[in-house]
């Protein structure tokens, strides 16, 4: 889904990643400046800039004066921003609700009995190399 949406928006994963990010810390009223959206990334702060310079240029994020220290800044995503993002995985969740509506009983089944193997396989592969994978955080939209 990450890989349509961005096809969609025509911008790559580190993108994506930050407007997901933007969104949904702006739902949660946080601010974000560049330094935690470089540490999210796991960039350098200089290429975090040229990325945040991209999408500005492109009217997906403004940078704003942080209100209480006018020396920093935080980056905002926005609205149509936010209503990209919304669009691009609407029409992407009907079609999937679409497909299990049109599921008969049996079909439905399997496809739980193999997502639940699926799940206990990686389950088991967690609970043996606990440092093997790196999360990031959790962001607006998720449900893969």
């Amino acid at each position: 889904m990450r890989r349509r949406t961005r096809d969609s928006m025509s911008m790559g994963e580190n993108e994506l990643l930050v407007l997901r990010y933007l969104i949904k810390a702006q739902g949660q009223g946080r601010l974000v400046g560049p330094t935690e959206l470089s540490r999210y990334l796991g960039i350098s702060t200089a290429s975090t800039t040229a990325l945040i310079d991209r999408l500005q240029k492109s009217g997906h994020v403004v940078r704003q004066a942080h209100p209480s220290d006018r020396r920093s800044v935080h980056v905002v995503a926005t609205p149509k921003s936010d209503d990209e993002v919304r669009a691009t995985l609407g029409r992407m969740h009907e079609r999937m609700i679409a497909a299990v509506d049109d599921m008969t009983a049996d079909e439905a089944r399997a496809v739980i009995d193999c997502l639940g193997r699926l799940q206990q396989a990686v389950d088991e592969v967690d609970a043996h190399e606990p440092e093997a994978a790196v999360e990031r955080p959790s962001t607006a939209g998720d449900g893969e």
